[in-house]
């Protein structure tokens, strides 16, 4: 554990003075003469994700300078724990005064390495703080969001449907809710048709599933939805992905993973709600049964959908979960998924796309996104799209043409949503592609933060 948390911080640990290019000028007046000097002859000026280490008369390690953007950046001290000397260090009591979630969180964040194949190069610093709860609020959000990249990164070998589900059970003991799971022809005599389609390709110890975990007893509370796009690896199915568009396919499940580390947090944080956590787990696979272009399934609704391109599946999975969902009622469903490129393309991947009926609510989610360093961007329902989901032979395509895909893929989920009812779709990426401090290349977490806070403003007040 490289935060721990203390009654008394050490004061032997190594002091690490926070400061930024804004306040520098103003910070360095607390240095020594001797050290102010070897600041500006390492050309240290304050700047975000650099930092100096300050040695005394001896030579030896007194004290290190660490620039930040800000006090409450979620990335504050992302840049220290792999590359200061591995020792304790505290956070000094002068310069830009750390808020206490954002450093555990920024610590953390910063020490994650994807090690379950590769050991670590070093042991990384540890960082000591004053216990309290925004601390352990800052360490209980870097659990879930390193658990979310743990299981985008982890091979599809090793993350199938059966390995999503044993996670999902493993947290349904640790908060003491319940499970239900429909596996393969189990999920055909429940009325999944189309989850079963798209995963029955996939080998017998891999088969397609409706995973169900249901947290809360306390009927007087608002029900809570969450539906995660859980497809393992995407082939692309008989419409088959060339091998650059393959390579990165165990992240498909990117949606489900940060589904479930937001249902972590909220059974963690106990957000007085019900909640339902709903993931549809398959494998887009290839063999003699796998399903085909032109072909046509009646789905849990009752709607048809004809299969345009068998690699636009994750929308077919998802609508059968979401109008399970839409049965109960809830007050709320929000559905994560890796559901297109067309959303990195008009967005790029570090802004998941937005898809809700309140334009107010977009809005506030995106300033609240801004606020959070977590972000996400509206994107429209725009209604004159929908000509292009429509299918001559059935009710409705699982293709929408050449323009306007992640707008598409949105409206026929829609299609399988009441009007009445509450529901957001978000269409994130789920990947880091180039490193930056905090957030290495591979799985990330997205939008979980922004989610939060705005999920504890509507239901905590």
């Amino acid at each position: 554990m490289t935060v721990s948390l203390h009654k008394k911080v050490a004061a032997s640990a190594t002091p690490i003075l926070c400061t930024s290019a804004a306040s520098w000028v103003e910070d360095q007046k607390v240095l020594t003469p001797a050290q102010a000097a070897w600041a500006r002859a390492a050309g240290f000026s304050g700047k975000a994700d650099t930092h100096c280490l300050l040695p005394d008369e001896k030579g030896e390690l007194a004290a290190v300078l660490a620039g930040t953007r800000a006090a409450d950046d979620p990335y504050a001290l992302a840049a220290l724990p792999q590359s200061l000397p591995s020792r304790r260090y505290r956070l000094a009591s002068e310069g830009l005064a750390m808020d206490p979630q954002a450093a555990a969180l920024s610590w953390s964040l910063g020490d994650y390495v994807f090690d379950a194949y590769k050991a670590r190069g070093r042991a990384p610093a540890e960082l000591l703080l004053s216990d309290g709860p925004e601390a352990q609020r800052g360490l209980l959000l870097a659990g879930a969001l390193c658990a979310v990249r743990d299981l985008v990164n982890t091979p599809a070998e090793a993350c199938g449907p059966q390995h999503l589900e044993a996670v999902v059970r493993q947290l349904a003991k640790q908060h003491k809710a319940k499970v239900k799971v429909w596996e393969g022809e189990q999920l055909l005599k429940a009325n999944f048709p189309a989850i079963h389609a798209v995963g029955r390709a996939a080998a017998s110890d891999r088969a397609p599933r409706l995973i169900e975990l249901s947290w809360g007893s306390d009927k007087k509370l608002p029900l809570l939805s969450l539906v995660g796009k859980g497809v393992c690896f995407d082939s692309g199915g008989l419409d088959i992905k060339p091998a650059d568009g393959m390579r990165q396919m165990k992240k498909d499940m990117g949606g489900a993973a940060n589904a479930i580390g937001l249902a972590m947090l909220v059974m963690s944080l106990r957000l007085p709600v019900r909640l339902q956590l709903l993931i549809p787990a398959v494998e887009n696979a290839i063999s003699g049964n796998a399903f085909r272009p032109g072909d046509i399934f009646r789905t849990r609704s009752g709607k048809t959908i004809e299969i345009g391109n068998t690699d636009a599946e994750g929308r077919v999975i998802l609508c059968d979960a979401l109008s399970y969902a839409c049965e109960a009622q809830p007050d709320l469903i929000i559905d994560l998924a890796t559901l297109t490129g067309a959303a990195r393309v008009a967005l790029g991947p570090e802004l998941p796309a937005l898809f809700c009926r309140d334009l107010a609510r977009g809005r506030e989610l995106t300033d609240l996104g801004l606020q959070e360093r977590d972000p996400l961007w509206p994107m429209p329902l725009w209604q004159g799209y929908q000509a292009q989901i429509d299918s001559p032979i059935a009710d409705i395509v699982n293709t929408g043409g050449p323009m306007a895909g992640a707008v598409t893929a949105a409206l026929f989920l829609e299609r399988f949503i009441p009007d009445a009812q509450d529901w957001m779709h978000i269409d994130l990426f789920a990947w880091n592609s180039v490193a930056r401090a905090g957030r290495p290349v591979g799985g990330e977490a997205q939008t979980l933060r922004t989610l939060l806070h705005w999920l504890e403003r509507r239901y905590a007040g």
